[in-house]
């Protein structure tokens, strides 16, 4: 992806090798670790939610403090400007999408990059989340080691795209929670079943990989031979489906919040190849 003479975002609040203390998660490749890690990959709130919960349940001893600064590596300092210059693309985009539509001023959120752990108007949490959207303080979360663990966990082939691609679909979750998405979610999944609320997130979660298609169509000029194939790919690793046949070996599609793999292709791809807000309606398709 072409990025390097992109403006930077003002909304990056980068806390990775900040002094002071910060929580770790010892033996992170335990049970709880992973059901909280799964939970909350690409999870929005109420991932986030669910996740506080588990973390609750973990044993005092699995944590130790991590005192003092750590310096960044040139490669860490690199994808971290990476992410701050595709956090300023998704302004520029949703600004002139919401100008387009007639929707007002878009209302910038802000990005915090994380190691260890954090704390959020959501709760607390730490690198086993995965990147996650707040609409407490309307703030995206991100561990970019998380990618790694795409990688190496989940089967996925990395590159810079996919994580393009992950932050598009958090910012997508601001979109939602702005335009009253994500309340009218929340309400409706009260007076229904599990199931049938699991129906709905499904449906919240597409919507967020169509808009970040759509935010790669406003970007076009800028996508290299391959990029759309490793986002694909991450979209593709990440899809309940996926996820339950690793970790379980079985699928419970009435367990689903993210959708199927397919589904999640679909639904990046059609944001992309329609670039028309106006196709974001994944709840009357799908449900």
């Amino acid at each position: 992806m072409k990025w390097k003479d992109y403006r930077r975002s003002d909304n990056v609040d980068d806390r990775r090798g900040m002094s002071g203390t910060g929580k770790a998660v010892l033996g992170g490749g335990g049970l709880i670790g992973i059901i909280a890690f799964l939970l909350m990959t690409f999870g929005g709130e109420q991932g986030q939610q669910i996740g506080n919960v588990i973390k609750q349940m973990q044993p005092a001893q699995q944590e130790t403090q991590v005192q003092g600064a750590t310096e960044l590596t040139p490669e860490q300092k690199e994808i971290g400007d990476f992410a701050n210059a595709v956090f300023a693309m998704t302004e520029d985009t949703w600004t002139k999408i919401f100008q387009e539509e007639g929707l007002g001023n878009y209302p910038k959120p802000e990005m915090v990059l994380f190691t260890g752990s954090v704390e959020t108007a959501c709760g607390s949490a730490t690198s086993a989340s995965g990147p996650f959207y707040c609409p407490g303080d309307k703030k995206v979360y991100m561990d970019l080691d998380f990618f790694e663990e795409l990688k190496s966990r989940f089967g996925a082939k990395g590159g810079d795209f996919a994580i393009a691609y992950v932050i598009a679909h958090e910012v997508g979750h601001h979109v939602q929670t702005v335009l009253g998405t994500s309340a009218k979610v929340r309400q409706r999944q009260q007076q229904l079943s599990e199931e049938d609320g699991n129906k709905l997130s499904v449906c919240q979660e597409l919507q967020a990989d169509f808009y970040a298609g759509l935010w790669a169509k406003y970007n076009q000029d800028r996508i290299e031979v391959g990029d759309l194939e490793e986002a694909i790919d991450a979209a593709h690793a990440v899809g309940d489906d996926a996820i339950q046949s690793k970790m379980q070996g079985y699928v419970q599609p009435e367990k689903f919040t993210h959708g199927t793999s397919e589904q999640r292709k679909k639904w990046f791809t059609r944001g992309f190849q329609t670039g028309d807000f106006k196709r974001h309606d994944t709840f009357a398709e799908e449900l």
